[in-house]
């Protein structure tokens, strides 16, 4: 596929799915104006192999559409069915598994997941809104488990219930954080806690 044709490929499915040029910039972290310029003005000449990888996910295509490998494919991730819970938290009685989650082989190595490593869970509640919300579905990384540094959004079991919260380091403990203003920080015991993982993506219904 030329790169004409990539761009009229992008255009097409944009216009489809009734999404915008910034909002899809956002989703592959660039300027809002970075796929507007790519698809009207040719620059850049081509995608890179992260942004064309992560715009597939997230359009739900196969990346070849947006000019990929033809042979590049897509490896099944499991789906636990059970909601981690971004509000008070979710009583977990079963992790029953889903229809796997084709995803991206090129992805998954470019967000630096095994593929043995990962797993997709649903997102139920708002207090990690606006970072996260009702309905989505997050990438969890087995493998990223330490709380370290800055901290970061991880999936964990605390007091028996699945949660997914931002864990930072702290005195005491680790701190327990929820992007939406309404839910206070607490710390708690870093024994308390058992990390599932880190969240690596997330996918979103437009």
């Amino acid at each position: 596929m030329d790169r004409e044709a990539q761009r009229a490929a992008l255009a097409a499915l944009m216009a489809e799915r009734g999404t915008s040029f910034a909002e899809l910039s956002r989703v592959i972290g660039r300027n809002p104006a970075y796929l507007q310029q790519y698809v009207r003005r040719g620059s850049p000449r081509e995608l890179a192999e992260r942004d064309r990888a992560r715009l597939a996910a997230y359009l739900g295509v196969a990346e070849a559409l947006l000019g990929g490998r033809p042979n590049e494919t897509n490896v099944d991730v499991p789906r636990i069915d059970v909601g981690a819970s971004a509000g008070p938290g979710g009583l977990v009685d079963a992790e029953d598994r889903r229809q796997p989650f084709a995803f991206p082989a090129a992805l998954l190595r470019q967000l630096g997941v095994r593929t043995s490593a990962a797993s997709m869970i649903r997102v139920q509640g708002d207090s990690m809104s606006p970072t996260l919300e009702d309905g989505d579905e997050i990438l969890v990384n087995r493998d990223a488990r330490r709380v370290e540094g800055r901290g970061g959004v991880f999936v964990l079991r605390l007091d028996g219930e699945l949660i997914v919260k931002r864990l930072r380091p702290a005195v005491g403990g680790v701190e327990v954080v929820s992007d939406n203003p309404a839910y206070p920080p607490r710390v708690v015991p870093a024994r308390a806690i058992e990390v599932i993982g880190r969240v690596a993506w997330l996918s979103r219904a437009i």
